[in-house]
């Protein structure tokens, strides 16, 4: 089966923050798809709570530098098959959005920006799910999908160094490149980021979460 527009440049972007790369996509940006979440149950609006494209440039620094990915903005979550099926069980979750934030996503909004005059790569997504302790369940079996990535010999690739809290899990990957959740009330939230300082995330991270009830 073809691979969508979106997925060939989600195959990329995702597989530079995996490896610690970054890659320029040229093209215009596009407004994102329908979504999961005509019937949504969860009391959160994932839309009220992603910063926008204005948030993103100001908190960078990157200014007008900083583009979103042409057909990268999207309220679906992606799995690139084609690199799933070739990667250890243990880390397909790294290609898999569907593994990532779990079955139970009731609104999804994930929007990935690139920087080219200094080849970074940045991207925001959260997922809503109907109630507190769901969202906990995605954010647990996560921490567990990244364990069992970090014990098989690619782990350094995929993981590289990873620390987790009562909310929070990171990881850093060689090469600049690393990945940030939060879970917070019914919200999971990711940043992942290439090039681009810690502070960058950080800050990205608490003004998503200072916009999520509770």
């Amino acid at each position: 089966m073809p691979v969508a527009p979106r997925q060939m440049l989600l195959w990329g972007a995702v597989a530079a923050v995996a490896t610690g790369c970054s890659v320029t996509v040229d093209g215009h940006a596009m407004r994102a798809v329908p979504g999961i979440d005509d019937d949504s149950l969860s009391p959160v609006d994932v839309e009220m709570i992603i910063l926008d494209q204005a948030q993103m440039r100001a908190i960078t620094g990157a200014g007008e530098g900083l583009t979103i990915i042409p057909s990268m903005d999207g309220k679906i979550p992606v799995d690139i098959d084609a690199l799933a099926e070739t990667t250890p069980p243990q880390c397909r979750w790294v290609f898999a959005e569907t593994q990532t934030f779990g079955p139970e996503v009731e609104e999804f909004h994930k929007t990935t920006f690139q920087n080219p005059p200094e080849g970074g790569l940045i991207s925001e997504g959260a997922a809503a799910y109907r109630d507190a302790p769901t969202a906990r369940r995605a954010f647990d079996d996560l921490v567990a999908n990244v364990d069992r990535c970090a014990a098989t010999p690619l782990g350094p690739m995929f993981v590289g160094d990873w620390t987790v809290g009562a909310d929070a899990l990171q990881t850093r990957q060689a090469g600049g490149c690393g990945r940030d959740y939060r879970v917070k009330s019914v919200v999971l939230v990711e940043v992942t980021a290439c090039q681009f300082p810690d502070s960058v995330p950080d800050i990205i991270m608490t003004n998503i979460l200072a916009k999520v009830p509770g």
